[in-house]
């Protein structure tokens, strides 16, 4: 036993090592913010602020389906309902009338108001109550860009006190903000919290990324208003919030104010968002990849459209995008996020490393229509994409689900009547088992237009059946 201890405080002995801590080397003194009548409050920061904030209110009539089975004949039976009190079956569609709540920001005096996209959606009337006020002015849709998710009303009003924008690029994790709008229909409020990161994409939420994550509580009803900074200057439009239950978690995303600033002129000025198409796949420098480059930071090209601007101006596979225009391109989301910021005909100037050397690209971009994995008029009413590996991760989608996203559903189409929601994925046409926008092309040329057309979607995690005529 004796052999034991020593060989066990020899080992300690031989393998003792010491570290040196960083500590203060002096006290903090505590001070009470009440001493001499002082109340800490940031109520002068807001006032400004809180003049721009207003409620928006929407209406519009959806068509919902219910899809029968079999059983229901036996319901409908007389000799069934004599025993059991059956409810009057619906009609196949249905017409509701669906209200919902936002908030929206005053960007000029004479009643240009910016919001979310998701907020006044296919709305069929827009009601906007001004801070402070019970008139309600009727709203009319300026723009709206879905894959930023804002958009711009304006009401006809004069002399309203229009937000401040501040630069949102000069953020930084930690600053103090505070989140106005019209949470849960209850009328205004503030909250507040912190920046808690910045630059954020891949969330899921939009196509173009760029989002400001803030533990200042975000709710049902916030969508489209404020965030501010302490000086009451806008850096934000709040858009949306992580949580698992649908209440806070302290995790909400706004929309930076320089790309809402950008899109929100493009939208008064023209009406819409007319996107150049680079025509690339980007990936970033990871791991063992960043050894292969000189510059360690920018948007890899790991594919390039053919026929596409990038492909007439001469990029290829393996290309390093360190700048565009002069601007120092860092990540993938960089190089999508200022692409997305320029318009068809735009000249377009591209530094890229390839085997090595820095080199020059110049050349005039050209527009999103020319991206061929995208169609709107194969079934009237939806707006399709092709479903690539990356978007099946991005969405969730089983490896094994090959076949056509549903991206948007127009509002009161065929397509909407029968069924379809944003998010199918259409894997079927009769017989003929669909993989890409080809395969359904052919496939509904070969269908008999007299006939009712089979279409089989594949939709969480279930394959249902849709006919159309």
């Amino acid at each position: 036993m004796k052999k034991i201890f020593l060989s066990i405080g020899l080992a300690s002995a031989l393998f003792a090592t010491s570290i040196n801590f960083n500590e203060s080397t002096s006290s903090a003194n505590r001070v009470n913010p009440a001493d001499g009548g002082v109340i800490l409050s940031y109520h002068d920061s807001i006032k400004d602020a809180k003049k721009s904030v207003v409620n928006i209110s929407t209406s519009k009539t959806i068509t919902r389906t219910n899809n029968f089975s079999p059983l229901d004949d036996f319901f409908d039976d007389p000799y069934f309902k004599q025993f059991f009190d059956i409810p009057q079956r619906k009609n196949k569609s249905d017409k509701e009338v669906i209200s919902s709540l936002g908030s929206g920001v005053i960007i000029s005096k004479d009643g240009y108001i910016v919001t979310n996209n998701h907020v006044v959606e296919d709305a069929d009337t827009i009601t906007v109550n001004l801070p402070g006020s019970d008139t309600e002015y009727k709203a009319k849709l300026i723009g709206k860009d879905p894959k930023t998710d804002l958009a711009v009303i304006k009401i006809e009003a004069k002399n309203l006190s229009a937000i401040t924008f501040a630069n949102s690029d000069n953020l930084m994790e930690g600053d103090v903000v505070f989140a106005l709008g019209n949470p849960f229909g209850v009328g205004f409020s503030v909250t507040s919290g912190i920046i808690s990161a910045l630059n954020k994409d891949n969330i899921g939420l939009n196509q173009y990324e760029n989002f400001i994550q803030t533990d200042a509580s975000i709710n049902p009803g916030n969508s489209g208003g404020a965030l501010v900074d302490s000086r009451g200057f806008l850096v934000g439009i709040n858009s949306a919030i992580l949580s698992r239950g649908g209440g806070n978690n302290g995790i909400g995303f706004a929309i930076p104010s320089n790309m809402v600033e950008d899109i929100a002129k493009k939208l008064i000025e023209k009406g819409k968002i007319e996107r150049g198409f680079l025509g690339v796949t980007i990936s970033a420098l990871q791991g063992e990849t960043k050894k292969a480059y000189k510059n360690q930071e920018g948007a890899l090209i790991t594919d390039v459209q053919k026929g596409s601007s990038a492909d007439e101006a001469g990029l290829k596979r393996g290309d390093l995008v360190i700048k565009v225009n002069g601007k120092v391109i860092k990540s993938p989301i960089d190089l999508k996020n200022y692409i997305g910021t320029l318009e068809i005909g735009e000249k377009v100037v591209i530094d890229y490393e390839r085997d090595g050397s820095n080199k020059q690209t110049s050349f005039t971009l050209k527009g999103e229509k020319e991206n061929k994995g995208v169609q709107n008029n194969l079934i009237e009413g939806l707006s399709l994409r092709n479903l690539d590996p990356r978007l099946k991760d991005r969405l969730q989608l089983p490896r094994d689900i090959n076949g056509v996203l549903v991206e948007k559903v127009k509002s009161k189409s065929k397509a909407e009547e029968v069924g379809f929601k944003e998010g199918d994925v259409i894997i079927g046409i009769g017989q003929d088992e669909i993989k890409n926008l080809k395969d359904l092309d052919q496939a509904l040329k070969q269908v008999n237009k007299k006939e009712f057309m089979k279409i089989w979607v594949y939709r969480n995690g279930f394959t249902t059946l849709l006919v159309l005529r």
